[in-house]
Order: structure tokens, then C-alpha cells, then sequence
């Protein structure tokens, strides 16, 4: 009996060992797996331009654009580096203000007929607005300076939260509440327990949208007098016809877009073990 609960504990040990390491490889497949195609098209674009089939001067091969990358962070004032963090920062500050304004706004206007009647068509007005025609309207409220870069930024991320809570509380299926209400749930608890499991995924789903949209604000936000920043490096590069700078901060916001992306689903990615959603296979 000793030998069989012993044989019991060690295959009990095998599988929690194995289930933590499954998903680390999981993981570690999805990453390479998403490697793949970047990969293949910077090889048939340094091939193309090394064998003339494309002009190397417009469309430079990775090769350089990776020289320039270098360049930029190693033996450039201010380095690439500093126009990360300027930039990453403009981009936060944005993002937070904007899910702020827009979280609240949204859940009052989920909550409320009254309030939606009120606020919804006059944001659905201004929503239809592009993003280029505030710019010179801020400049003249906030100046060139940071406050009008981190407004416009949040004037961006506000639109897609907003749709995306106002969206996903009017979506609760009005059954699940009743059920709620059948078993006596405190206002309190039937927000916790039921109407939060309900919005949010597709508040998770705004908020990738908005945090998107940050990141595409922020080139207008910076195109603003600014003197440092990604939107700088890319303003520098086309004043000076140099493609090789262009793409290496077009590159540098795709890599650093992917990787706010991915902490925004890692962060939320607890309060959502719930779902039993479809995976599909292959």
C-alpha cells in the first residue's frame, strides 16, 4: 500500500511538473512560430535589393536599416534610446489619461439611457474627426510643448475604450442579471460577480485598440515641435532623405507596439481564466 501511494505522489508530481512546463513551451512556439514571417520577408527583401531587383537607395535592405539601428543607439546624440523613452513615455501618459476619461464616460453612459441620450451622439460626432485637424487647435490651447502631445495621445485612445465599455455593458445579457437579482446579490456583488466577468473581455479588447491607436497618435502628437522622440527620427529622416532612418523608426515603433500588446494581454490575462472560449486547433 506504502509502494502505491508512493508510485501515486511521484506521478502526481510528473504531471504538475509537466503542466507548468507545457505552457512555457507553448509559449515558446507561438514565439518563434510569429518569427516566421517577418523573418522570410527581410530575407526576400535583402535578396531582392542584393540581386537589383529593387533600388537600394529608396528601399534599403535590412541589412543597413539594422546598421542604422545600431548607429542610432550606440553613436547618435540623443540616442535611440532617449527617443524610446521620450516617446514610450508620451505614449503612457496619453494611454492612462484617455482610459481614464474614457472608462468612466462609458460605464456612465452604459449605466444610464439619460446620460447615453446625452454624451453618446455629441462623442460619436467628435469620434469622425481626424486625428491631423486637432493638431493646430491644440497648439493653440497648449502649446508645442508636452501637454498638448499627451492630450492629443489621449484624445486617441479615448475613442476605442470608450466604444468598447459602453459596447460591452450594453451587450450583458439582461438574463444573467435577473439570475443576479433572483439570488439576492448586493449591488455591490452583482457588479463584482457578474457584470465585471461580462464586460471584460471586450474592455480587454478596446484597450488594445486604444493602446494601438496611442502609439499611431503619438507620430502626430510629436510631428508638434518636438525635438526628441520616434515621430522626431522619422521627421528627421524624410527631411534628410534618409529611408534608412525612416524604416528604422518605422521598425522600432512595430517592435515596441507588439511588446506594450503583448504586457497589456499578459497583465489582464488572470482576471480572464475564466473564459472557456473556443481555441481552435492548428
Amino acid at each position: 500500500m506504502a509502494a502505491i501511494e508512493t508510485n501515486i505522489a511521484e506521478e502526481r508530481a510528473r504531471t504538475a511538473a509537466a503542466d507548468k512546463v507545457l505552457p512555457q513551451r507553448r509559449l515558446a512556439s507561438r514565439l518563434l512560430l510569429g518569427l516566421v514571417l517577418p523573418v522570410m520577408l527581410a530575407l526576400a527583401w535583402e535578396a531582392a535589393v542584393r540581386f537589383g531587383f529593387v533600388q537600394g537607395r529608396l528601399m534599403p535592405p535590412p541589412s543597413r536599416v539594422l546598421a542604422t539601428l545600431y548607429a542610432l543607439a550606440f553613436h547618435s546624440e540623443p540616442s535611440l534610446w532617449q527617443h524610446i523613452l521620450v516617446t514610450t513615455a508620451r505614449v503612457a501618459a496619453g494611454f492612462a489619461l484617455g482610459v481614464a476619461a474614457a472608462t468612466l464616460i462609458g460605464a456612465l453612459a452604459g449605466a444610464s439611457k439619460l446620460a447615453r441620450d446625452l454624451v453618446d451622439p455629441t462623442l460619436q460626432g467628435l469620434r469622425a474627426v481626424p486625428s491631423i485637424a486637432w493638431v493646430p487647435l491644440f497648439i493653440l490651447w497648449f502649446g508645442i510643448f508636452e501637454k498638448s502631445k499627451i492630450i492629443l495621445i489621449a484624445a486617441g485612445c479615448f475613442f476605442p475604450v470608450y466604444l468598447g465599455m459602453l459596447g460591452a455593458i450594453l451587450s450583458v445579457d439582461r438574463k444573467t442579471v435577473e439570475v443576479g437579482r433572483i439570488f439576492r446579490l448586493s449591488t455591490p456583488a452583482l457588479v463584482r460577480r457578474i457584470l465585471l466577468p461580462a464586460i471584460l473581455p471586450a474592455y480587454v479588447v478596446s484597450l488594445r485598440a486604444g493602446l494601438g491607436l496611442g502609439w499611431m497618435f503619438v507620430i502626430a502628437a510629436e510631428f508638434m515641435g518636438a525635438s526628441e522622440g520616434l515621430g522626431y527620427l522619422l521627421i528627421d529622416g524624410q527631411q534628410l532623405g534618409n529611408a534608412e532612418e525612416i524604416l528604422a523608426a518605422i521598425l522600432t515603433f512595430a517592435v515596441l507596439g507588439k511588446l506594450t500588446d503583448g504586457l497589456l494581454v499578459a497583465a489582464a490575462a488572470p482576471f480572464l481564466t475564466w473564459q472557456d472560449a473556443f481555441a481552435p486547433r492548428g
